[in-house]
């Protein structure tokens, strides 16, 4: 059964590795309900960025101690520790870490968390 590329579910085939985040940058002088933005002066002279987290890898990996014990399954051997990043939060990023990539004439940028300077998140205090 072929799959069809919907607005949906466009995004659902990109998988981002490790501890890297894709973020789609939004426009400059764009606030948050809050009120948080970068000043362009800011922007130009310190070469950060904002954007909003889309998807987030699995995080920094975790080796496991290599257990030679046939009678244990075959589970997964890397085991995850999550990133503070999560979908839907305001990242403020540094773009000299950042890697710009078009998807679907789109622009997104793949930043490690080490570039992360700062995130907001829409919770309830």
């Amino acid at each position: 059964m072929a799959m069809h590329i919907t607005p949906d579910n466009r995004l659902k085939k990109l998988v981002v590795i490790g501890d890297r985040v894709l973020i789609k940058p939004t426009k400059p002088d764009e606030r948050t309900a809050s009120g948080l933005y970068l000043p362009p002066g800011v922007q130009e002279k310190e070469k950060v960025q904002q954007g909003y987290v889309i998807k987030t890898g699995p995080g920094y990996a975790i080796p496991i101690p290599v257990e030679n014990e046939p009678w244990k399954s075959d589970e997964e051997q890397v085991k995850y520790l999550p990133l503070q990043a999560k979908e839907g939060d305001l990242a403020i990023f540094l773009v000299s870490g950042a890697t710009e990539v078009m998807y679907e004439k789109e622009k997104y940028f793949i930043v490690p968390q080490g570039a992360i300077l700062m995130l907001e998140r829409e919770e309830d205090l």
